[in-house]
Order: C-alpha cells, then structure tokens, then sequence
C-alpha cells in the first residue's frame, strides 16, 4: 500500500495514524504499538475517506451528485449506496418537519459565511428559495429526477458517513480497539481498554482551536458537532450562524454556538446536532426531549 500521505506514531502503547481527507484533518488512534497494524488500519481508513469523498462530494464535476444536480430535470439512475444515502436524508427531512433538507445547499450561493458583513438582500433570498424544496423531487429505489434549477448537497450528513463507514471497514480487519475522527466527527466501537474510555475535548466557539470548553469520555458510539465557530456572518453586533432554515433561507435566529451530541453512530449524532441548531433557543429543549448525551454552548 502506498501510505506517503498518512503520517503515523506510537506513544504509550497507541498508535496514531493522521492524514487529510474532506477539507479536514483526520485522525485514527488505535490502542497497539505494531507500526504495520497502525499503518493499514489508517490507509483503510484513508482509501475509505476518499472513496466517500470521490463519490458523494458537491466540489467535483465526474460523481454521482454532479450528474444529479446537472440532469436538467431528466431522470438520473443511481446505484444502492446513493439510494440508501437519500433514503437517510428523506427520514432527516420527515424527522426535522422539512428543516433538514439536502435541497437547501443552493443557499451557498448567496450566504457565504467568511466573517463578513454581507448579507443578501430579501430578493435575493426570495429567489433562490424557489430552487429549494425536497417535496419536488421525483426519487425511486434506483432513480431520482430535480426540476431543473435544483441541486442536492450531501454536506450535512458526508462526513459523519465517511466515519461510520471507516469504523465498519476497520472492524472488519482488527480486533484492536480504535477510534475514528474526521474533523471531530467522532466514532469508535469500544473503549479505549476495558477500564479506559477515549477522551474527547469539546471545542471551545470563542476561542476555537486553542481552547476547550470541556471533555467527554466516549465508551462506545458516534459524536459529532454542529456550531458557528469557523463560519458565520458579522453585521451590526448580530453573528449569523452557517446553520440556514431552508422554509426562510436565512440564518437560525438565537441558535447555540455550539452543540456535541453523543448517539449510537456518527450519522445520527450529527442529525441530532444539527436539528438541535435548526430548533435555535430551543435546542437544549429539543435534546433533553430525545433522552441522549449532549453538551450545549450558547
């Protein structure tokens, strides 16, 4: 295997395999000292990361979601993977009552969250809600059809797949115990060692990269983190989330800075996290509501 792209250690009895994949640093620990070991498990991972990437990422022009959002309003055949990603984003779509909807990415092209001050202006927002709306499109076990003017973007969920589907790959080739973060989407599938569980730091939003704001023992499960610490829009005193309500097409008003959930998978900690932000000054109220493990920064 070529591994000139994973750089890894060992200190203390773990292992740690680092690479980059999906615009973030990732990183696999693994409780061994066998430097091949922690070498494949991490390029497995890595090949995984970028299999994902390669396939379901909006930035590339030769994927499944360019051919989707580009079809013109013609019927696009997909494979089961594809089919089975959509079905998870439909039931994200029927949970939240229509806030969570892969649908609403066109936004970015109005909203873009780099610090600034500029806010589009009404007509603008009115306009592109007209391409937005997960009830308009046409989907089969092996098709789905956009109006024309629509896309689909799979950021929201990507990601926290990428993890789930690394930790099912490397169980497969291991009976080490690990843990898989990409870009603090989180999951492992036991404990450090029997007595130990991982450690995670929460990030801190006022001071983000430099300080946390706490830590969490992980025994088994997903984590992940939705909040505004890298992006969002300044304007007369008033912080713009990225998190944008698709029924609107602005900002979540009196969302929390930050919110870590923790749930039995990656995927479903990063839909928990994000409806808990599309419910704003009721997130806290929302989680408590859903009986799991969570930490809220507002």
């Amino acid at each position: 295997m070529n591994s000139q792209h994973i750089s890894t250690s060992i200190k203390k009895h773990l292992g740690t395999g680092q690479f980059t994949a999906m615009a973030c640093p990732c990183e696999i620990l693994i409780n061994s000292s066998d430097e091949k070991l922690i070498t494949h498990l991490s390029e497995l991972a890595y090949q995984e990361a970028k299999r994902i990437e390669k396939k379901f990422s909006r930035y590339r022009k030769d994927n499944i979601i360019f051919q989707i959002n580009n079809a013109r309003g013609k019927k696009t055949s997909i494979d089961n993977e594809t089919a089975l990603i959509l079905e998870f984003a439909n039931q994200c779509y029927e949970l939240s009552e229509g806030k969570f909807d892969i649908s609403s990415g066109v936004l970015r092209k109005i909203w873009k969250f780099d610090g600034s001050s500029n806010i589009p202006t009404p007509s603008q927002v009115d306009k592109i809600k007209q391409n937005i709306g997960w009830k308009k499109i046409t989907r089969t076990p092996s098709s789905i059809t956009l109006p024309e003017g629509m896309e689909i973007d799979l950021g929201g969920i990507g990601k926290e797949y990428a993890v789930d589907s690394s930790v099912k790959l490397l169980k497969q080739n291991t009976d080490a115990n690990f843990l898989v973060n990409f870009g603090g989407d989180i999951a492992c599938p036991a404990p450090l060692n029997e007595n130990t569980p991982w450690t995670v730091g929460v990030d801190d939003p006022k001071n983000t990269g430099k300080h946390a704001a706490g830590r969490i023992t992980l025994y088994k499960g997903g984590l992940a983190t939705s909040g505004d610490a890298r992006r969002y829009l300044l304007k007369d005193g008033i912080r713009y989330s990225h998190i944008l309500d698709p029924e609107t097409g602005y900002p979540v008003p009196n969302a929390p800075r930050s919110v870590t959930v923790i749930a039995d998978t990656c995927i479903e900690a990063g839909m928990l996290s994000t409806f808990a932000m599309l419910h704003g000054d009721q997130a806290e109220a929302f989680l408590k509501a859903q009986g799991v493990k969570f930490w809220c920064i507002p």
